[in-house]
């Protein structure tokens, strides 16, 4: 019986990682139900972790709290703006001069309508539906609220008019969303949605709709907003000013890939051990830094002739950093070799890798290493979350099922 063995990468830890082999686990077996799938968990005990509670980190303590269908490409600046800060669009339609317009004695106002449905909104049966699939339902009239009273909404319905109407009903739709997410990542909610574009998109897109039934607005004035700011020097001060909080979001990721290089026997010596508890033939399913560790371990194995290791027969690595490591001749099992076809052991198993362009963590093994399979998908999110999202994507499991059932 083949045995997938699961590798996470960089930054997992409880119960993110629980929630990660679920989903894993729950796609294999759904595909392959023989399958037994086991996970090696390295993260929490080997992994990497501020041990002086961030002493070596200026600002740290003062800096630690975080206060705050276009094309894919402008979608996914948007929400790489939205992401740390839901309220973004709103603050930008804020500063826009208002469109001057006649007055009509009894005419509700274009701020009035929105904001009457906004205020009394109550979620269909299908939108809760919806929501619930998403897995912010319990949550969603928290986020609803937390945009009515922040004063992004309230400058930002000032500025409105019968033209904008669909723009700014998009954008308030988009900062309850993303409050939903924040949320989630706030609370440690392993939600769909946190990963899942499509999802995300479509619940917006209902949202929209519901709030008020009207043609979906283009919204080329702040579509332009954003493209200007994604060059703005405000990124930088936003940066300085919440480094501790951006410090506590990112060490894991920096810290565990400098704790491999200097103390990755640990965490190789743990893979080895599943590898030889498992029945053969066995998968490495390797995520990121999970992808090199698995490189670096059987390379070292199979050099020294090591028989456990032949029990592996397939390699996957999934948004992996392995091929980039040996190229600037920092991959600890291997050296540099200008030969390409003496890059790897003659022994070493068949390897699929799999990687997405937006995610900047993920690189090319076939131009690197001789018989690598190199698979493109895409998931659809920016980066930082496009390096998680790969679980979520049809495309991931039609490629990793098929080579584990051709065993």
């Amino acid at each position: 019986m083949t045995t997938v063995i699961f590798i996470h990468g960089i930054s997992v830890r409880e119960p993110v990682l629980s929630q990660t082999f679920t989903q894993i686990k729950g796609k294999l077996l759904e595909g392959l139900p023989n399958l037994t799938v086991v996970s090696c968990a390295w993260g929490d005990s080997l992994g990497a972790r501020l041990n002086a509670d961030g002493a070596s980190i200026p600002l740290y303590d003062s800096t630690q709290n975080d206060n705050q269908a276009t094309q894919p490409d402008e979608n996914i600046i948007r929400w790489t703006q939205l992401y740390q800060d839901p309220l973004y669009e709103l603050r930008l339609l804020s500063l826009k001069t208002p469109e001057k317009q006649g007055f009509t004695p009894r005419q509700e106002k274009p701020s009035e309508k929105l904001d009457n449905k906004v205020q009394n909104f109550q979620p269909s049966d299908n939108l809760q539906a919806e929501l619930q699939k998403c897995g912010i339902a319990d949550i969603f009239a928290d986020a609803c609220k937390n945009v009515v009273k922040s004063l992004a909404y309230k400058d930002g319905l000032k500025t409105i008019s019968d033209n904008t109407l669909t723009e700014y009903r998009d954008a308030i739709a988009r900062a309850i969303i993303a409050t939903s997410i924040t949320i989630c990542e706030e609370n440690k909610i392993v939600a769909p949605i946190l990963t899942d574009s499509t999802l995300r998109d479509d619940v917006i897109k209902s949202l929209s709709y519901e709030i008020i039934d009207s043609e979906r607005g283009i919204g080329d004035w702040l579509q332009e907003q954003i493209l200007k700011f994604a060059q703005s020097p405000l990124a930088t001060y936003y940066l300085k000013r919440n480094r501790g909080f951006i410090s506590d979001a990112t060490y894991p990721i920096v810290g565990d890939v400098l704790l491999y290089q200097g103390r990755g026997q640990k965490i190789r010596d743990l893979i080895y051990k599943y590898i030889e508890k498992a029945e053969p033939p066995v998968v490495l399913l390797a995520h990121s830094l999970g992808g090199i560790a698995c490189v670096d371990l059987l390379v070292e194995q199979l050099l020294n002739e090591e028989k456990v290791i032949k029990k592996v027969k397939l390699l996957i690595t999934v948004g992996s950093q392995a091929p980039y490591f040996y190229e600037v001749n920092a991959l600890q099992s291997l050296e540099f070799n200008s030969d390409r076809d003496k890059r790897l052991p003659q022994s070493f198993p068949e390897w699929l890798n799999i990687y997405d362009l937006q995610d900047f963590l993920s690189y090319i093994g076939s131009n690197i290493f001789p018989g690598v399979q190199d698979i493109q998908v895409d998931n659809k999110q920016p980066f930082p979350q496009s390096h998680s999202a790969y679980w979520n994507n049809k495309a991931t499991w039609k490629y990793i099922l098929p080579r584990i059932q051709g065993l």
